[in-house]
Parts: structure tokens; sequence; C-alpha cells
């Protein structure tokens, strides 16, 4: 039964990391990731610096778009339930919390989707957390909160990365795009961290060998990789794709494309860490670089979005 025919709408908030609105932001946001730790002034202008390079970031207003676009697509189901969808940050406006305030009246269940398709407990923790917190926060008996976790096989999923690379590769000319090598990425993450939960490598891998396969690369023909390391002196999962652009001029090739399988929207790991820094460590390799578009709302993605509340809503709370 539908939580609407028992008591509310049912409210699906879609969560993501957020966001600095303005250069101004950048401390604020800072302080909210570091756990209320001031960042020190070379790290607020750095992050400035790439901020302005890519123009601001677009997660807040792709996010809410794709908030829109699950709402109309919901709503076409005429399956009984009355949806409410919203998007809300971790670590900057608008925040979890507050955009749940503001759903809770008509509200009788809550689902918690993350905006990456891959699910650990340690990486994603605090997202549930958050959400449990805000749930909490609103005092209300019989609220109902359903948290979707991994969909990283999810089939309209995948088949929307796999359309975005085979957009790309077409866009290059003559034969070209029938053999450049495709590197799928995500981001790296502290050895200490994956040694405790190897499932989330493992999700990451398995999404991109199954968006391999749909597209019809041959095995050798693409390679998964990571990319955004930390600065800091602990071992980050390798390899790097810093580490594979020489390896690939090595072995002949001229080309590459990127295509990230974490990422459903234009951010800074997308615009700055691919668009610049992954393009110049392919010059400088002697590659001509290029990358999928990503996902942002996609309508094979909204249709992802669709299966991941239905089958939140088919679970027990």
């Amino acid at each position: 039964m539908c939580e609407v025919t028992v008591n509310g709408r049912t409210c699906v908030v879609l969560m993501t990391y957020g966001s600095p609105a303005t250069l101004d932001d950048v401390p604020g946001y800072l302080r909210r990731v570091r756990g209320g730790r001031e960042p020190d002034e070379a790290l607020v202008s750095e992050f400035r610096r790439r901020y302005r390079l890519i123009g601001g970031s677009p997660l807040l207003r792709i996010t809410s778009e794709q908030a829109e676009r699950l709402q109309l697509e919901l709503d076409g189901l005429k399956d009984g339930c009355s949806y409410n969808v919203v998007s809300g940050m971790r670590f900057s406006p608008p925040l979890i919390a507050d955009v749940l305030r503001q759903a809770a009246p008509e509200v009788g269940c809550v689902i918690g989707i993350i905006m990456s398709p891959q699910f650990s407990p340690i990486i994603m923790g605090g997202y549930v957390r958050t959400l449990q917190e805000a749930v909490s926060g609103l005092h209300r008996d019989g609220l109902a909160l359903k948290m979707a976790e991994d969909w990283h096989l999810q089939p309209f999923f995948l088949e929307a990365v796999a359309q975005r690379v085979r957009e790309a590769l077409a866009r290059f000319p003559g034969d070209v795009g029938e053999e450049v090598p495709v590197l799928f990425t995500a981001h790296s993450m502290p050895k200490r961290v994956i040694e405790k939960e190897p499932d989330y490598v493992r999700q990451l891998k398995e999404t991109a060998a199954a968006v391999a396969e749909l597209v019809g690369l041959q095995e050798g023909r693409w390679l998964f990789c990571y990319q955004s390391a930390g600065h800091t002196p602990e071992g980050w999962l390798k390899p790097d794709f810093a580490d594979v652009m020489p390896e690939l001029r090595n072995a002949g090739y001229n080309h590459v494309l990127i295509a990230p399988v974490q990422f459903l929207a234009d951010h800074l790991e997308i615009l700055y860490d691919i668009e610049i820094g992954a393009r110049q460590q392919a010059e400088l390799a002697g590659l001509k670089f290029a990358r999928i578009e990503s996902l942002n709302t996609s309508p094979l993605l909204i249709k992802a979005l669709t299966a991941v509340v239905q089958q939140a809503l088919a679970r027990a709370p």
C-alpha cells in the first residue's frame, strides 16, 4: 500500500555533498566539511581559485533540476501515491534538515536517495545519520524513513552512462572513435577506508564493467581508475588517471575518453579535476582529451531514480 493512503505524502530527498553558492561562501562551506574546524587561508585561496576557474559549481542548480524532473516522472506514475521531491545538501544550503522541515507538514514517509549509485556505510554514513537526525528533529510519531542504498547496477542508470559514452565516441573524427581507450573513473579514497569496506570498490568496478559491456568495449580498451585524490601523506587508491595517461601514449594511443561512473552531475570534480586537471595530464602525455557529458537531467537517469523510489517504497522501513 502506498504511504499516501495511510498518513500523508511521500517525500523523496535527493542528497548530495553541496557546494558554495559564491566565492564568499567558500570558508563557511569548508568549515562545515571539516566538522567545524577553521580552514587555513591557503586552502580557502586554492578552492576559490578552482571555483573561479570553473565559473562556480552548478551542483545546487542541477540537483534542484533533477528533483523537478523526478517530481514530474513520479506524478506521471498514477500509482496512488502523492510525492514531494526535494533536494538537500550535506554541507551547504539548502541543508537536508531545512528542506525536510519545510516539507514535513504533509509528509507521512521520507525516502532518502544519496546521489551516488554506489553505496558504502562508512563513506555515505554521514548522509544516513544526517537524514535520521532531521527526521527525529521533526518529532513526528509514525513518520516512516526509508533509505535507498546502492543502485550501481540499475539498468536505466547503466544505459544512461553507456549512452553518454556512445555519444562521446561518435564525436571523434572518422574511425578514431572505434579505438579510443575509455577510462572509467571514480573519486579516490584513502586505502585505510577501503580496507575496512572493499564492497564499495567492487560496486564501482561492477558499474564500469557493466557499462563497458553495454557499449561493446573489448577487454583491453577500457580501464577503471581513480581521480581527485587528496593531498595527504597517507596512501590513496591507485591507479590515478595521471598515472595511466603516459602508459596509454606509450602503448600507441593518441586519444583518451574519460567517463565518470560515480558522479551524476557537473560539479568541481568534473569541471576542475577532469575538465582542467585530466585534460592537462592528457596533453602532457601527448594525448587528445575528451570526456563524456555528465548525466545531469538525462531522462534515463530520471527513470533510474524513479525505479529507486519504487524499490525503496516496497521495502519495510
